[in-house]
């Protein structure tokens, strides 16, 4: 599994090691393994195919969660997010396929995609045939490395299930570049205000990250499904349509604290963008239990210690 130590991925490797699963993580830093359960941890740059080999030899499947996941700052740095998003992608697609992989198993790679490469369609809620058009080189870089492996298992090497995950959230968020951590911490008293858009009007998709977890692990079943679409299908990753006035009501509400919200020029962004994840309800059936905002926010809170 790449992208193990992430917010996302903490939350893969306990579900699928409590489902049984072995894990193997892969990781360019030093960072240690801090309890999560994992069989063993395999350090390398998820761009260098050769240094992957011990990571993927022997696997029957790979949950692929390294990214740059930052679409502002993908602006800034376009390169940074294609060389590693798209390129580890294309790494990772080479080093299965040189690699010694478990006889007659073709390998099937679960891809941790976004929401970001359907940029802002008119038709809502967003499903799974919406003409892919990302608005920042961060969803175009997830959108690049999404075709790249379709095209590896149209081939033949790799069946592919890609999940197309709207806003992660709840415990052990602690990316301030987003609304609910950001929020909670205004609330815990880390910061004076939380900077707001407009009138906080804009409506987005949040989704508890245990469900999320829940997603690749049923995503792991996924073979047949995947093999009838050509060898690759995708998922939305949805739960919960909320604005951020919405968002900062409910911190407000279940922490008994102040959130004072200092407002920001309107930003040209789409006002609404919410998933219709019945796809994989009907075919995996996968169903969203603890996404209820008043959940998202009460996880976020007690994990980040209740504003101690």
């Amino acid at each position: 599994m790449t992208g193990a130590f992430g917010f996302v991925g903490q939350a893969v490797v306990r579900r699928l090691a409590a489902a049984g699963h072995e894990v193997r993580a892969l990781s360019s830093s030093r960072t240690d393994a801090g309890g999560l359960p994992v069989r063993e941890v395999v350090r390398a740059d998820v761009r260098d195919s050769a240094a992957l080999a011990p990571a993927v030899a022997g696997v029957d499947a790979v949950c692929h969660l390294a990214a740059l996941t930052r679409g502002r700052e993908s602006v800034v740095d376009p390169q940074a997010h294609r060389a590693v998003n798209l390129g580890g992608t294309v790494a990772l697609l080479d080093a299965l396929r040189d690699g010694p992989g478990r006889a007659g198993v073709r390998p099937l790679v679960v891809f941790g995609s976004t929401a970001a490469v359907y940029g802002a369609p008119e038709r809502q809620p967003i499903d799974e045939s919406a003409e892919p058009a990302p608005g920042s080189p961060y969803g175009e870089s997830k959108l690049a490395a999404e075709r790249e492996l379709a095209g590896r298992a149209a081939a033949g090497e790799v069946l592919a299930v890609v999940l197309r995950c709207f806003n992660a959230a709840g415990a052990g968020d602690v990316d301030e570049a987003r609304i609910l951590p950001r929020a909670l911490a205004v609330a815990a008293g880390r910061h004076p205000y939380l900077e707001l858009n407009g009138d906080g009007s804009v409506v987005r998709d949040f989704v508890h990250v245990d469900d999320v977890a829940e997603a690749y692990l049923q995503a792991l079943d996924a073979r047949e499904e995947a093999a009838a679409h050509g060898g690759c299908r995708v998922y939305n990753v949805g739960a919960t349509p909320a604005s951020m006035r919405e968002v900062v009501a409910a911190v407000e509400r279940l922490t008994g604290r102040p959130v004072p919200v200092r407002r920001r020029p309107a930003l040209p962004e789409s006002p609404r963008l919410v998933s219709d994840c019945s796809r994989i309800g009907r075919e995996l059936g996968w169903r969203p239990e603890r996404s209820a905002l008043d959940r998202l926010v009460t996880d976020a809170w007690a994990a980040a210690g209740a504003g101690a």
